[in-house]
């Protein structure tokens, strides 16, 4: 499989899905790809990447479009509700000999907000995955909904309802 070229998404069976840096020297079979997933760049044997069909190759970019506007934080800001505003989570230790740990409100609120955008990045690759069965999708789907109901505890946070974790609602 010496026809990859500089740019092409290959998957590798130990490191995962990468891109084709650099082709070999004098066309041998080695190819220098960067491996997202491990921040790794590696030289490895053209006979040990397969290409991703153009379908995974679309998936893989959405997906990776989608993180990127997660990073640039594009999406529409969650606000924190305003009696929280300036305030600070502060976890006590039981024993009275050992310091309490203070934490701005604000970076807490940051974490649990992108938590829940990652949860819904998942969610979608879940419901687009093209190997799994419904089956397997509606049970991935259940520990998520159950993930998000882990998380109801921290709505409080949340200015507005619309930007709440909703868990699972009962057997009905």
């Amino acid at each position: 499989m010496t026809d990859l070229l500089k740019g092409d998404l290959v998957r590798h069976d130990r490191f995962g899905i990468g891109r084709v840096e650099e082709t070999a020297k004098g066309g041998g079979p080695d190819r220098e790809v960067f491996f997202p997933r491990l921040d790794k760049q590696a030289l490895v044997d053209v006979d040990d990447l397969q290409p991703l069909s153009d379908a995974e190759a679309a998936a893989y970019e959405m997906v990776k479009l989608a993180a990127r506007e997660l990073r640039e934080e594009e999406l529409p800001a969650i606000e924190l509700g305003g009696r929280w505003q300036g305030g600070e989570l502060v976890l006590k230790p039981a024993d009275a000999g050992q310091a309490a740990k203070s934490v701005p409100i604000e970076s807490f609120f940051h974490k649990i907000v992108m938590v829940r955008d990652r949860l819904r990045v998942m969610e979608a690759q879940i419901n687009s995955h093209k190997k799994l069965t419904d089956e397997e999708k509606v049970e991935l789907q259940q520990y998520i909904t159950r993930i998000y109901g882990s998380l109801t505890t921290f709505n409080i946070l949340f200015r507005d309802r619309k930007d709440h974790f909703v868990g699972h609602k009962g057997e009905g």
